[in-house]
């Protein structure tokens, strides 16, 4: 006994059609993008280095002031005990009132400013001291503005800001 098999043409699902070549005109639109990107170094829409911001590179400030987004000022008693001084090379020295600490900053875009891990002393300020406000934020400043002679640093999701003055003359943060 044989039996006969017998089969039918298979149809193609004309959504199953417009699927795959859906799909594969994605891939192929990709992949040409991909390879017409500019390498990042030609990129200068962007800057990531701190070269990029030569108003930061090479200038000190001292705490003016940090005003709150909940209505809050807080002011120093002595704003020289509160100073950052950005090096050229992306090297952040600051001193938190009682304590001196070493950091690294960069910038990804105009305005745009980020600070790496803070190492610090740890001394144990008296109980007005900014210093335990200040280390808590350090990794949360997002953003710059110079303006009238000032710098202003913003806090992500409208934290806050600081504000900074220019340290006088031949004062720098030991």
């Amino acid at each position: 006994m044989s039996r006969v098999v017998s089969r039918t043409p298979r149809t193609l699902d004309p959504g199953r059609v417009l699927f795959l070549m859906s799909a594969l005109a994605a891939f192929a639109w990709l992949a040409v993008g991909a390879s017409c990107a500019q390498p990042p170094e030609f990129d200068t829409s962007q800057a990531s280095s701190p070269s990029a911001l030569p108003a930061l590179a090479g200038t000190s400030w001292q705490l003016v002031k940090f005003q709150g987004s909940d209505g809050t000022t807080l002011t120093p008693d002595d704003r020289t005990k509160y100073t950052i001084e950005f090096a050229a090379d992306g090297q952040l020295n600051a001193r938190i009132d009682c304590n001196r600490g070493r950091s690294t900053w960069s910038s990804n875009g105009a305005s745009q400013l980020q600070f790496g891990p803070l190492a610090s002393t740890r001394a144990q300020c008296a109980p007005e001291s900014l210093y335990d406000q200040i280390v808590r934020q350090w990794a949360n400043v997002r953003s710059f503005v110079v303006r009238d002679r000032h710098l202003y640093l913003a806090l992500m999701a409208d934290g806050g800001i600081y504000e900074f003055e220019p340290t006088a003359p031949g004062q720098t943060s030991p």
